[in-house]
This record gives C-alpha cells, structure tokens and sequence, in this order.
C-alpha cells in the first residue's frame, strides 16, 4: 500500500531540498546567493522604471458638440464640464424623477467612455443640467476609474433602457438614477428635488 505525502510533508521536503547544500538543488556558496537575489533586484527595478506615459488633455476644440445639440463642453483643469440644457417639458411631466435622471444620460453615455479612452489625463467628467434660463437642475462627476468594462456596459444599457421606454416605464428612470448614485458623486437642486 502506497501512502499519499501530505501537504506538510510536502512543505517539509522541498524546504530541505532548498536548504540542505548536499541535495545540490541550491547552491551552498553566499556568493552564488548574492548573485540571484542581484539578478532579483535587478529585474525588479528595470519593470519599476518603465517610462511613465504622457497625459494627454483634449483641445476645446475637440470637445466641441461632442455631446450634440443643448449641450456646452469644457475643460477645468482635468476634469471634462458637460452643461446640457434639460427640457422643461420633462420636468413638468415628470418632475423630480426626470430632474435627478439628466445628469446620468450623458456621464454614462458612449460619448464619455470615448473620452476617457481617448485622452488619459482627463480625471472625470463632470455633468450639469441647467433649465434654459441657466438655474441648475443637478450635477453628477464621474471618475475615470469608477467603471469596468463590464459595468460600463451596464451603464449604457441603463441609459438605453431609460431614453427609450422611461416616458412609459418609469422603473427603468428609477434603475439609471439609482446605478447613478451608486458610481457618480452628485448632487440634486432643492428646487426641483426635495431633499
């Protein structure tokens, strides 16, 4: 009968091996040690001292109409300001639902993951809805990190969903606000949403 060595005794096996100069595995020398734990270091430092990559910024003129018509687009520092003017229509009709839902139309849009993608130095992206006289409705700041791949496309299915059936269910303006809160920093007017 053959008995299995157990994890232990494994342990304990390839621990001798390694220390035990007579079993050959490791050289006995502390030169010859010296020399790996130097070849070690240095493999170590040369992945540590990739160049570090340029951050690139975008020009005005690159963000222009970015975002289409209603909207202003902007640079401040490393942060992307999206002002998009929100239709009164959809705040008579659906009040404080529709004022807390516009900012998350265009921070999880296919526009704001093209610039993430695009330029590396731009932290987040900021989104204002303002009436047409300027009074702001809410604000919602993405981080560049704050989405996966994967929940990028969460978000954008959320923003799909909401644009074309929210006016009919508007459970699905309920979810985007929701995955809104949950991944932006935001913040809503008291004037359009009781605090």
């Amino acid at each position: 009968m053959r008995i299995i060595p157990t994890a232990l005794q494994r342990t304990r096996d390839w621990a001798r091996r390694w220390t035990d100069p007579s079993a050959g595995v490791l050289p006995a020398s502390p030169g010859r040690v010296t020399a790996v734990v130097g070849v070690l270091a240095v493999l170590l430092a040369a992945v540590g001292c990739q160049p570090e990559q340029e951050l690139e910024l975008p020009a005005p003129s690159e963000l222009e109409g970015l975002y289409g018509e209603r909207t202003e687009v902007g640079l401040e520092g490393n942060v992307v300001d999206v002002e998009a003017t929100q239709d009164p229509d959809q705040l008579r009709r659906g009040g404080s639902l529709w004022a807390r839902v516009g900012p998350y139309i265009y921070a999880f849009s296919p526009q704001t993951q093209e610039i993430f993608q695009e330029w590396n130095g731009v932290a987040a992206v900021r989104v204002r809805t303002v009436t047409p006289d300027g009074t702001e409705i809410a604000r919602a700041m993405l981080r560049r990190d704050e989405l996966t791949s994967v929940t990028w496309r969460e978000a954008k299915a959320h923003v799909v969903r909401a644009r074309k059936e929210g006016t009919e269910k508007p459970g699905y303006l309920e979810d985007l606000v929701g995955y809104g809160e949950d991944h932006t920093q935001y913040e809503y007017s008291e004037q359009f949403v009781e605090q």
